[in-house]
């Protein structure tokens, strides 16, 4: 696989999405989950989305209940609390892995363009974001501890 182009993923609704939809536009990768510490950048995350969608930003959260269990919920239940907590409408995607043998192949992907602290690859947890050009390519990856407003100078020079 070339770009984050190649992928395709299951909405919350069950239908099969292919990432080529986004082509052209800067995208923020985000594995979420709703019951953890740092659920709350959901805001965050729908306030850059607010921010910056007229502008090309797309901001795609992908739960995953791999952390501590703390996306125990399906599909509609992810997104009933996304939306009544947060007032998330950016797209999200269907539960998937992100680490392991069974990690989603864009996620694969990710880590291998983007690896983490001294070159480790995993996922350490929730709401670790990877931030992708307008040619598909990964430009960056944040760990759960940055605020997604922390991010806006890397998104604006992107844009």
């Amino acid at each position: 696989m070339s770009n984050v182009y190649d992928f395709s993923a299951r909405s919350l609704d069950g239908r099969k999405m292919s990432l080529r939809d986004y082509r052209g536009q800067v995208l923020l990768v985000v594995n979420t989950a709703s019951k953890c510490g740092f659920t709350p950048q959901y805001q965050g995350l729908e306030d850059l989305y607010e921010t910056y969608r007229d502008r090309g930003l797309v901001v795609l959260g992908f739960p995953c209940n791999q952390f501590g269990a703390q996306e125990p919920g399906d599909a509609a239940e992810i997104g009933a609390f996304c939306r009544k907590n947060y007032g998330v409408s950016f797209p999200m995607f269907d539960k998937i892995e992100v680490n392991g043998t069974d990690a989603h192949p864009l996620y694969q992907w990710l880590k291998q363009r983007a690896p983490g602290l001294l070159g480790s690859e995993g996922i350490k947890w929730n709401f670790t974001k990877f931030l992708v050009d307008r040619d598909g390519n990964v430009r960056g990856r944040f760990a759960p501890v940055t605020k997604p407003e922390a991010m806006k100078r890397e998104i604006e020079a992107l844009l």
